[in-house]
């Protein structure tokens, strides 16, 4: 079964007519991983924005973005704010653009499951404390009166994924998750993704430049370039045989780059 589905979307930027994605479509099947991979620059990150509606104001999109039959560019931006968390959630880049600086992380977790569910503070610190213990984050009560400042990229990364657990949505979408951070930090944070879903069963779309991650992670691929799609397939047709010429430079030189990975993962 598809869950989602992105048709001929095309975004451009109105201040410059500049095209950042041209004409892309491609589908998510229900529990499966989809990886997105592709250089700095590629379209990666705008087009699963533009499938959140949270790019920015001066970029505009047309083409249809499809999930479980209904037309999310129709929607508000009253209505797409209750599929954000709960049926589509999308794990940042950089965990500290996710919470508010200035307060601990236990509001942001509070307010957004409140909103979701309407639960008391008490339920919230519940599930939450549970969620945390999953994803190996010891002293939850404690973490949860930090600020974002006093936590590593990794923990951060493992508390939005543990949010995440906690509101089961349908799709994920991780946006180059373990950038940034030290290869132990990658290595476990690769670990709950892929526990994630086995727990939830929920299909996932990550975006990622580490191919030796997206080998281990996804089920199929997609690759970008200057914002089109070059390639599409499952990740066993497009590594072992690469139709690109540019697939072929990413899988020579990138798979290169993450042997590192490998030894960690007790691959190599």
């Amino acid at each position: 079964m598809i869950v989602l589905e992105v048709k001929n979307l095309k975004v451009w930027d109105m201040k410059t007519d500049k095209v950042i994605i041209h004409n892309s479509s491609f589908q998510l099947k229900q529990g499966s991983c989809l990886a997105i991979v592709g250089e700095s620059g590629s379209g990666k990150s705008v087009t699963c924005r533009s499938i959140m509606g949270l790019n920015k104001a001066w970029l505009r999109q047309s083409g249809d973005i499809v999930f479980k039959g209904e037309h999310l560019n129709h929607l508000s931006e009253h209505e797409m704010r209750k599929k954000r968390g709960k049926q589509l959630g999308m794990i940042m880049q950089n965990g500290m653009s996710a919470f508010d600086p200035s307060c601990v992380i236990g509001v942001h977790l509070k307010e957004t499951l409140y909103e979701h569910f309407g639960w008391s503070t008490n339920e919230i610190v519940e599930q939450m404390k549970k969620a945390m213990a999953s994803v190996m984050l010891n002293n939850p009560i404690e973490m949860m009166n930090k600020y974002p400042h006093q936590l590593s990229g990794g923990m951060l990364q493992r508390v939005m994924i543990a949010l995440a657990l906690v509101l089961e949505p349908d799709i994920i979408i991780a946006d180059e998750p373990t950038t940034g951070l030290d290869t132990i930090s990658q290595f476990e944070v690769v670990e709950q993704f892929m526990q994630l879903r086995e727990r939830m069963g929920c299909s996932m779309i990550f975006i990622s430049h580490d191919l030796a991650v997206v080998k281990k992670m996804a089920d199929d691929v997609l690759v970008m370039k200057d914002g089109e799609i070059v390639e599409q397939g499952s990740i066993r047709a497009v590594f072992s045989e690469p139709a690109h010429e540019y697939t072929r430079h990413l899988l020579s030189t990138r798979l290169a780059l993450s042997n590192h990975f490998k030894l960690i993962m007790g691959e190599g």
